[in-house]
């Protein structure tokens, strides 16, 4: 989950790493580094905590080079102090690694290195590479000696190497942990994640698992584990520079929130036919009669995206009429999942690099089961070796607690479940063509309730609300996954204990907890056209009585015009009324706003919550 930058060529190389890592910053915060040459010196600056502690450290003794490598750090192994920070070194002080991952048998090679004379200095596992690589590099280039030292660790890493003694030439090796190359004009980079490149190049390609990549200012070459060379043509990102930048907001979760619309209608820009009905996924390999053979769909996935997942239950069981189950990522595979060639199995991961979900997308593959994924990244680890994919366009994602991602997530979802719904003859095309004609109004509704920050509705609720010290979010239905949601994004980043629940267990325990400084967040839209969603309606409206009864605080989110929720509760918000199936993507948006506010309210890190990164690309 740490973040690497690395480039070779004609540019200054210290402000290049240094604006790099910036923009990786959601990856780790807790320490940072640089490592550059200059006329065959290495030389080194490290600094613990936030990256503007290292480039205080540079200022007070400026260094320069000709190509570079730095890192900023999400602790494993080893406590968040200047000496654990990357980079590291070997004993000759010429070959430096940064590294993202875990290496598993790091005691083991410590141990053995040790025995043969090499001195360690830090707590981490990384030291072992540098070592490695120290060890075999003796009348080698150092791509050698790189290949060397990768088939000695166990475990999962991104690396980046250099070494005095071989210069001109930075060596990148992947088996877990994403790692993007660079390609630009007479320069080359590499680093964790695409935002830190957009401002160079947008042409990229990923490193695939055992791949090796040497950097010159000649070009770059790939090799596997045995030294072979293979191919990795460059892919053109579409991404925008200036949509990675804050764009004069204040936190990059609050531009990231007022992105929605724009992802919404981006992911299904060019996907669905109003006229006819149709929806048109053309990153599939599954034909349809494999979609139509299909017994059962499994969703895997973690955090915010298992509650997209879970909401994508009640759209696949409706509109497509597949038994659906969601699990997990970091739970699937270490049971014995219950899949085959009839299951489709659906991974979802906006970095398309989450360690648990390719893990879980391998499980079920190895039992015969075709893969589909649901990702914000082309070219992503998890598309690679999916079946299909469903590529989201919600852009560069920065803030930590996700948002444009989940709902562009939802997006996709749905589409899937109504795809599955026309191959499989279970919707009428009247039904379908009047859903994609409700779902083209979502993203000006999404505008619609966003124009309620603008005057002031959740900063006003956040003033009332940013002391307490407990939440509790109830939904039933499909509403409740965004209630587990809501919830999510209250506790990551502002630190408050948050429950979500479905509102019909709360006779079953949650009703003990309920007293007068208690706010309870209740999810009671309607949808007037749909029974079901009328019935559901109803007996939220019981619950917040029953909230109500014991002294508890309610807000409850209503569409426009509500009567009922509005006598029984204390705060409203208010979200235009849409089908049910279509209402979580308008209902989670009040939600992150309230969060966002009352984080910043308790003076919070928003887009960097303690203890928290981006995308965990280790177990």
């Amino acid at each position: 989950m740490c973040g690497i930058v690395g480039y070779i060529g004609p540019k200054k190389v210290v402000p290049l790493i240094i604006d790099g890592l910036r923009r990786l910053e959601y990856r780790g915060y807790d320490s940072a580094g640089i490592a550059v040459v200059n006329d065959g010196k290495l030389d080194v600056r490290r600094a613990s905590g936030k990256l503007r502690n290292l480039e205080e450290a540079i200022n007070k003794a400026p260094l320069e080079g000709t190509y570079g490598i730095g890192h900023t750090r999400w602790a494993t192994h080893g406590r968040p102090t200047e000496e654990n920070a990357h980079p590291h070194r070997d004993c000759t002080g010429k070959v430096v690694v940064v590294h993202n991952g875990i290496i598993e048998n790091y005691l083991e090679l410590k141990h053995q290195l040790q025995s043969e004379g090499h001195k360690f200095v830090t707590e981490t596992d990384t030291e072992v590479a540098a070592h490695l690589v120290e060890k075999f590099l003796p009348g080698r280039p150092l791509e050698e000696a790189v290949r060397l030292a990768v088939r000695q660790i166990r475990g999962v890493y991104a690396l980046a190497v250099l070494s005095a003694t071989d210069p001109l030439k930075i060596v990148a090796a992947r088996m877990g942990p994403p790692s993007v190359i660079g390609v630009g004009e007479g320069e080359y980079f590499v680093a964790s994640d695409i935002p830190a490149l957009l401002q160079h190049t947008r042409s990229i390609f990923f490193l695939v698992d055992g791949d090796i990549a040497v950097l010159t200012p000649q070009g770059v070459r790939v090799m596997d584990h045995e030294g072979q060379p293979v191919p990795r043509p460059p892919q053109h990102v579409a991404w925008d520079p200036i949509m990675a930048e804050k764009g004069g907001y204040k936190h990059f979760m609050q531009k990231e929130i007022f992105e929605q619309p724009r992802a919404v209608r981006d992911t299904l820009l060019g996907r669905i036919s109003q006229d006819t009905g149709k929806i048109f996924l053309e990153e599939m390999k599954i034909t349809e009669q494999q979609f139509r053979a299909f017994d059962q769909v499994r969703i895997v996935a973690c955090g915010t995206s298992w509650h997209a997942g879970l909401a994508g239950k009640f759209m696949i069981e409706e509109l497509g009429r597949l038994r659906t189950e969601v699990d997990y990522g970091s739970e699937f595979r270490y049971r014995n999942p219950i899949v085959d060639e009839r299951t489709l199995t659906v991974c979802i991961s906006q970095s398309g690099e989450t360690a648990d979900t390719l893990a879980a997308q391998r499980e079920a593959k190895q039992k015969g089961s075709p893969t589909i994924a649901i990702c914000n990244v082309m070219g992503s680890m998890v598309t690679r070796e999916a079946a299909g994919t469903i590529l989201t366009h919600a852009g560069p994602e920065i803030g930590v607690a996700s948002t444009k991602a989940f709902t562009s997530q939802l997006t996709a979802l749905l589409l899937l479940g109504v795809k599955l719904g026309e191959i499989r003859r279970t919707l009428s095309a009247e039904r379908v063509k009047a859903l994609l004609q409700e779902f083209t109004r979502i993203p000006h509704k999404i505008e619609t309730i966003l124009q309620g920050d603008e005057k002031g509705v959740f900063e006003s609720l956040a003033r009332q609300f940013f002391r307490h010290t407990d939440f509790l979010y109830l939904g039933r239905g499909i509403h409740y996954p965004i209630a587990l949601e809501g919830a999510l994004k209250l506790k990551e980043i502002s630190y408050i204990h948050a429950e979500g629940y479905p509102a019909g267990e709360m006779k079953h325990g949650p009703n003990a907890l309920i007293d007068e400084n208690l706010p309870v967040v209740v999810l009671a839209a309607r949808d007037e056209s749909d029974p079901k969603s009328m019935t559901l309606y109803e007996k939220s409206v019981s619950n917040i009585k029953e909230v109500k009864a014991r002294d508890g605080i309610v807000i409850s989110v209503v569409c426009t015009g509500d009567r009922l929720a509005r006598e029984a509760s204390d705060h409203l918000i208010e979200i235009p009324s849409a089908p049910e199936l279509l209402s979580p993507i308008l209902e989670i948006i009040p939600l992150q706003l309230l969060a966002y506010h009352i984080a910043v309210r308790r003076g919070c890190d928003v887009d960097q919550p303690r203890n928290l990164a981006k995308s965990v690309t280790v177990e």
